[in-house]
């Protein structure tokens, strides 16, 4: 399917790049389970949080390592679902997976030094870090750049991850100590984020013609594919002569079709995030308290963690 029973098992599912997400995965587990007592505050975690981490971890692993990584360097419609599962679906999960004692436990150990950048997660600065990185990538030549230097590519992705989280961090903090917005403030916030994505997506969408070379230039592409398979690139111009030999829709095709999926998943989620917070910024103001409105588990996921 799509090409894909042409690549090894290794480059299809990036076994130590597995690896490395399981042993995180279980040390979450470790942390919230046998170490949690060793932490101020600590509580069982929900049902809901763990399913949220391990979601998160697996999108995660399928955007940047598993079949949705390869796909994404073969064509570029599915570049921009892996970028959107990695920055607007992993992200998000992870950081609900955490329970609050151990946000504190991170803030004031590991994460204490970064401190004196912390005006970084201010509201207006996060939404402006992270989509303005996310627009520059998408700029032609510099997307072309980073697609061919591995290194590069590696930093810029690290970058747009911790910039995603800083801005996810305004909607998510289960902090109220250090919550900056509330209500209306993260309405406000959710239409900045879908208000500044959308020029690098209609620039994408628009385009008269293919813009990135990595995804309409044989050669160009060949050498890009080279981090991700093995082979040099001339014998993966020899075995597929390019791109197109993959894709059933043409380069400015699948250019258009990545600009909307980006969109799409966007705004569903942003729409979904921005429901959440109306619906229980409009029920706090009608009289419910604080721990009411920011408690999601519910009398029977309470019934059924006890039986876990």
């Amino acid at each position: 399917m799509l090409g894909l029973s042409y690549f090894s098992f290794g480059e299809l599912w990036s076994p130590l790049f597995l690896a490395v997400m399981l042993l995180l995965t279980a040390g979450y587990f470790v942390l919230i389970g046998p170490l949690s007592g060793r932490f101020q505050g600590s509580s069982r975690v929900p049902l809901w949080r763990r399913i949220s981490f391990i979601s998160g971890m697996l999108a995660l692993y399928l955007a940047q390592a598993g079949p949705l990584s390869l796909l994404g360097h073969i064509l570029f419609s599915f570049h921009m679902v892996s970028m959107a599962f990695s920055y607007l679906v992993a992200v998000p999960l992870i950081m609900l997976g955490l329970p609050d004692w151990c946000w504190r436990a991170l803030l004031k150990g590991v994460l204490h030094p970064l401190r004196r950048v912390s005006f970084l997660a201010q509201p207006v600065v996060a939404a402006l870090l992270f989509n303005g990185l996310f627009s520059l990538y998408h700029i032609p030549v510099i997307h072309d750049y980073v697609m061919l230097h591995f290194a590069v590519h590696r930093l810029y992705y690290a970058v747009l991850f911790l910039t995603s989280a800083l801005m996810w961090w305004n909607l998510i903090n289960p902090l109220p100590e250090l919550r900056s917005l509330n209500g209306l403030g993260q309405i406000g916030f959710i239409f900045l984020n879908m208000v500044l994505l959308t020029p690098a997506c209609g620039l994408i969408i628009f385009a008269g013609e293919p813009l990135y070379a990595t995804y309409s230039d044989p050669q160009i592409w060949a050498r890009a594919m080279g981090y991700c398979v093995s082979g040099s690139p001339a014998e993966l111009l020899q075995a597929f002569g390019g791109p197109a030999f993959f894709g059933w829709l043409s380069p400015k095709v699948d250019q258009q079709v990545g600009g909307i999926a980006m969109k799409f998943i966007q705004e569903f989620i942003f729409a979904s995030m921005l429901a959440y917070v109306f619906y229980h910024w409009y029920k706090k103001e009608n009289g419910q308290d604080e721990a009411e409105v920011s408690a999601p588990s519910s009398e029977l996921e309470k019934r059924v963690l006890t039986r876990v």
